[in-house]
Formats: C-alpha cells, structure tokens, sequence
C-alpha cells in the first residue's frame, strides 16, 4: 500500500467513480458491459425460441402485418375456387335434374347410373380444385412467415411468385392428405353399409365398431397429423420432396408434440368460436326477418332471403379466407420456432439479418444442417432468459 492510499480513522472512504462514456459506444448499460440484452426482432418474429403466447398469436399478426398479400391471397384463392366449382357444378347439376325429369318413368332406371357417374365427377372436381386451392395458400403463407421473420414485406405477386415453384409438391402432399382421409370414410362407411345388408343385428354391430374405430382413428389421426405437419412450410423453404419433408417433419416434432398440437387446436378453436360469433346472429336474422317484415308471405320475403343469403355467403367467403389464412400460418411459426429450438436457427437468422445490413453476400437462411442436429455448444435462449438445450419456455 502506498502513501497516498493510507485513509486517517473515521474518514469517508471514497466514491467510486463512473466510469466516463465512451465517445464510440455511448454511456455504460447498467449491469456493465456483460449485461444481456433481448436479440434483435427485425420483423414478425424475435430471433429466440419464442414462449406459448408469442407462437399463439403470431399468426394473427401475420394477417395484421401485410394484410393485401396475406388477406388478399385467401381472399382471391377461395373466390377462385368458388367460381370454378360453381361453373362446373350448376350446369351439371342442371343438366342431370332436367334430363331426370324429362325421362320417361320407364327410362328412369336407366338414366340413372350415368346420372349418378356425372355427379361423382364433378364432385371429383370440386375436390381437386380444394386441393390445388389449399395447396398453393399454404405456400403462400409459409413464404409469408419466412420472410416476414425476416423483416420483408412482400407484395401479392412476391409472394406468388416465390411459391409457383414449389406448387407441385404440395399439391401431391395435400392429395395424399386427402386420400388418406377418403379412404378412413370409404371404410367407415362399407362397414355400416355391410352391417346393414346382413340383419338389423349386424347394423347394430356395424355402427358400434364404426364408433370404436373412429375414436381410435381419431387419435392416430391426431398423432400421426402432428407428427407431419410441418412438412407444407419444409417443402417450401428447404426445396425438399414429400419423403424427405415427412422424415424431417417427424424429426423435429419429436420431443415438441404436446407443444405443436396444443398451438394448432388453440388456434383453430380460436377461429371456430370466433367464425361462429360473426356467422350466427345474420343466420338468426336471416331466419326471423322475413317473417316480422312480411308475415303473409309475398315479394318483400323472397328479397329479403335473398339479400340476406348473399350477404351470409360473402361474410362466409371472407371469414373463410382470414381462418385459411391464419391456420395456414401457424405451421410455418411452428416450423420456425421448433428449428430455433433444436437446429440454432435463431443464430444463422441473426448472422442473414447482419449481413444483410452491411450490405454483404447472403446466402439461403434456411437451408437446414448437414452436420449435426444441434449446433456443438449451442444453448437456445428461452422466451424468459435462457435455458440449456432450448428447451420449451
């Protein structure tokens, strides 16, 4: 100790200094330079695992962002595949009906089947063209979520451009979606039809076996449906097939199943109650109107009915396309925040954002590891701090 450090007895030590801002940095933060400070958010979402709330209304922030590509996507797809089905369905519809009436009773049995078979495929259309319809919005939507994460605002055509090449896979996906489902009711169905052929009896058995196996179903349905979808949003951004989007879908469900299926049933009863809060009251008006307007029954009913089916199928085209559009952005959050957890997403995402800035080459932020799951010392933040692993908030 030196001279000058010595204090006489009783003195006041002295105050410690601050330590004066540096003129490049600014002020010190407090807690000193080692303070931890939140990663950056530059667009929809942070770049950190996010907690059960963030991902819960994420997608609704989707919508709320860039409402003329996202709304006006759901919106142009389903009065699309409106238009085409009605332009296919009524006139056949009205074709099979006048030929029908037409036809004498003995040509009845006859005309029939071929009127049934045109029936079928049209049907068959109207399936397809809900195929290609879903398809195609959820791409558009998983386009949206990536890069509104990374902070860009994509216009309509942006976004439809970015999603046409990959169009072809997710249309064989949600076929085989489809199939899937078409066959579970084909079996269901032949089951109570050949319990009913056989006695009363056996209608009794069928029925009560078809009630066993759709619970059962239902739960492996459940399962099996977590368990791949994300393979719309890894299709679309990691430029991968239907096989290897079904592996990695599977891979990075593991672990995260409650997480993933708790977020899509919560916000699918979030549309459904929401749907219902909007539809009801103009279909009990619709119903009631009528009649206190024009109790005996002359024109003023029938235009009432009328303006009000047209306004119930409006509001229904347009609920329709923000609950499409949001239940088709929840799987690319979920997709995001499961690969920030278990791949370090959330820091290759950083590094893309910081080159971007400067101005420097980019590469494909989405491109998945080839290495190894988890980056070698990797510890992913967690909604609140962090937590070792990334493990869910």
């Amino acid at each position: 100790m030196s001279e000058h450090d010595w204090q006489a007895p009783g003195a006041p030590l002295p105050r410690p200094t601050t330590p004066a801002p540096d003129p490049q940095w600014g002020p010190v933060a407090p807690g000193g330079p080692s303070a931890w400070t939140p990663p950056p958010r530059p667009g929809l979402l942070p770049l950190r695992p996010m907690g059960f709330g963030t991902l819960l209304w994420a997608p609704f922030r989707t919508l709320r962002r860039n409402p003329a590509a996202t709304f006006g996507s759901g919106l142009l797809v389903q009065l699309a595949a409106l238009l085409v089905t009605s332009a296919v369905m009524i006139p056949a519809f009205v074709f099979v009906i006048g030929r029908l009436d037409s036809a004498q009773p003995d040509d009845l049995d006859a005309l029939l089947p071929g009127s049934i078979g045109i029936m079928v495929l049209v049907m068959l259309v109207a399936v397809a063209v809900s195929v290609v319809a879903s398809a195609f919005l959820q791409g558009v939507m998983v386009e949206e979520v990536a890069s509104g994460t990374l902070g860009e605002k994509l216009s309509l055509g942006a976004l439809w451009r970015r999603t046409l090449p990959r169009i072809g896979p997710l249309i064989g996906w949600t076929v085989l979606v489809a199939l899937a489902v078409l066959i579970v009711i084909a079996l269901l169905t032949g089951i109570i039809v050949l319990g009913a052929v056989t006695s009363p009896v056996g209608l009794a058995v069928g029925i009560f076996v078809v009630v066993l196996l759709s619970l059962g179903l239902a739960v492996l349905g459940f399962w099996i449906g977590t368990r791949v979808a994300l393979v719309p949003s890894i299709i679309v951004l990691e430029r991968v097939g239907i096989v290897a989007a079904v592996r990695r879908s599977w891979r990075l469900t593991t672990g995260f199943f409650w997480r993933t299926l708790g977020i899509i049933l919560l916000v699918a009863v979030i549309l459904n109650i929401a749907a219902q809060i909007v539809v009801q009251p103009i279909s009990l008006i619709g119903g009631f109107l009528p009649m206190i307007v024009d109790p005996t029954g002359t024109g003023a009913a029938i235009v009432i009915l009328v303006v009000v089916t047209i306004v119930s199928m409006l509001l229904s085209l347009v609920i329709g396309s923000i609950t499409t559009v949001v239940q088709a952005a929840v799987i690319g959050v979920v997709y995001i925040d499961l690969r920030m957890r278990s791949e370090g997403l959330d820091l290759e995402l950083q590094r893309h954002v910081e080159r971007r800035d400067a101005g420097l080459e980019l590469g494909d932020p989405w491109t998945p590891p080839t290495d190894a799951p988890v980056p070698a010392g990797y510890t992913a933040p967690s909604a609140t701090g962090s937590s070792p692993g990334g493990a869910p908030a």
